[in-house]
């Protein structure tokens, strides 16, 4: 009992270091409450949280596995993500927004839906997700334990780190609201968040397979 415990704590200090580590979902999700509001910025956050528990459950089957094995599998996948966040990314420079969303379309399902979708498409198709999930949590995974589901178990803390962390980036948003609706913040934030997204598809292109 006493080196599970001990496994947990340090798996959650090291998992918390790199969820505030900035990255494509913490843009993703920093824009979307931005730009549509607490309620599009928790759904943006909670499709990254279920493509992180997805993760969790293929590297739990030792499906994740796969990717670090093949090249051709991780580089299929590392291309399709690639290309989903320069879409992204072009999309947001081309057609910034111009005003911010009425109430009624920042809540409704649809709009949801589709923060949601993004997030979770985004996290998905980020193979270096599934290469961290199933090199990283193993060397947490202590003596005497069933591995796939103490690998679960891990997966689930670190879903838990990121929805907390989500929720203080989104509730940081809502203090400035008022200055983030003017449309010359509004067009810089999409630019700025589109040259991020690029970047990091560009980035994700570039990179060879672990």
């Amino acid at each position: 009992m006493h080196s599970v415990v001990s496994s947990l704590l340090a798996f959650t200090a090291a998992a918390l270091l790199l969820t505030i580590t900035p990255g494509v979902d913490t843009a993703l999700v920093l824009r979307s409450a931005a730009a549509g509001g607490r309620r599009r910025g928790a759904a943006a956050a909670l499709g990254v949280a279920l493509g992180c528990l997805g993760w969790g459950l293929l590297a739990a089957a030792g499906l994740a596995a796969l990717l670090a094995e093949s090249a051709l599998a991780y580089r299929v996948l590392q291309l399709a993500g690639a290309a989903y966040l320069c879409w992204l990314g072009l999309r947001m420079l081309l057609r910034p927004r111009r005003e911010w969303p009425q109430p009624g379309a920042a809540m409704g399902a649809q709009g949801l839906r589709a923060s949601g979708l993004r997030g979770l498409l985004t996290n998905l198709l980020n193979p270096k997700v599934g290469v961290f999930y199933v090199s990283f949590l193993p060397q947490f995974v202590p003596h005497g334990v069933w591995p796939a589901g103490f690998l679960f178990l891990l997966a689930c803390v670190h879903v838990l780190l990121t929805l907390a962390w989500f929720g203080v980036l989104i509730a940081a948003t809502a203090p400035i609201g008022r200055w983030l609706a003017r449309e010359r913040v509004m067009r810089a934030l999409d630019r700025c968040t589109g040259l991020v997204f690029l970047g990091f598809g560009a980035r994700l292109a570039w990179e060879r397979p672990l």
